[in-house]
């Protein structure tokens, strides 16, 4: 991964693409390319999402938010999340889909969908 003299890998200094890099990477030294369709792979991808949220299913709003306090329970929590983050990265590598272009794209759509004026401290249900 890194060496001594490399700093270690945080969101600060790791881009999109070396993250997609990293993943098809670690999925061609498997020569699991030939199983990761997209359908495979947003399948995986609803399953990891269900594990994360086993996480906080049948707790309180409150008690999901004192996650972040608790080493072990944030450490669990963080592994879903890498394994979501994971398969979207995979489906983006299977389809060709530059996410940080997407991601942009999305939320300026978003914005004009739920303008910051109209949707200020409520969600858009209401």
């Amino acid at each position: 991964m890194t060496d001594s003299t490399s700093p270690a890998p945080n969101d600060s200094n790791t881009s999109v693409a070396e993250l997609k890099k990293l993943v098809d990477d670690f999925v061609g030294q498997r020569d699991w390319h030939q199983f990761h369709s997209p359908k495979n792979l947003a399948m995986a991808l609803a399953v990891e999402a269900a594990e994360l949220m086993e996480h906080f299913q049948w707790i309180e709003v409150a008690d999901s938010r004192e996650v972040a306090n608790h080493p072990e329970k944030l450490a669990a929590a963080a592994e879903e999340i890498a394994d979501v983050l994971s398969y979207t990265l995979a489906i983006a590598n299977s389809l060709g889909v530059d996410l940080s272009e997407t991601i942009h794209a999305k939320m300026v759509k978003n914005a004009q969908k739920y303008p910051a004026d109209s949707f200020r401290g409520r969600h858009g249900g209401e």
